[in-house]
């Protein structure tokens, strides 16, 4: 098993209610990442969170799961390391600058906050199925879409790779 230490940090964020179609597609998401021998963040609860570790699992890779409450008893089965916040909503700040990339799969505001605060801190962000925003200006965010799973985990893998400022 690799260190926590050695392997590209993505992160998968999207809502803790999906469809069954959304399911599978973090499911597979993860499964890409653990299989690439890069480690998963997420918000460690149900949804895409449960979806993207229980494939990263799979792949027999590593789950890092930042907690909004106080108890690690909250973490999903697939996460490996809980981290428990108690911060709530405020952690997604945790979630996106822990990563090195960000998938966004569908997504609820919280996933829209934190799309917004990785372009805000230049962290590369890739989107599926997820908002599609035009700020003031006209001039659409550097959003990186992607219609497979496997385009999604090597557009963040790639970004990683050419220069993501968070080591």
């Amino acid at each position: 098993m690799q260190s926590w230490q050695s392997g590209p940090r993505i992160g998968v964020m999207g809502p803790s209610f999906c469809s069954p179609e959304i399911y599978n597609l973090a499911r597979e998401v993860g499964f890409h990442i653990g299989r690439q021998g890069a480690i998963l963040i997420c918000g460690g609860r149900s949804g895409v969170m449960e979806a993207s570790a229980r494939g990263a699992k799979e792949a027999n890779g590593t789950t890092i799961g930042i907690l909004p409450g106080e108890s690690a008893a909250e973490a999903n089965p697939y996460i490996d390391i809980p981290i428990v916040t108690g911060l709530g909503n405020a952690r997604n700040a945790i979630n996106v600058l822990t990563s090195q990339a960000i998938i966004a799969i569908d997504g609820s505001y919280g996933t829209l906050s934190e799309i917004a605060l990785a372009l805000k801190c230049n962290i590369p962000v890739v989107g599926m199925k997820t908002w599609r925003m035009i700020p003031p200006g006209g001039k659409p965010p550097q959003i990186i879409l992607a219609d497979s799973a496997e385009e999604a985990v090597s557009a963040a893998l790639r970004a990683c790779q050419l220069g993501c400022n968070r080591k």
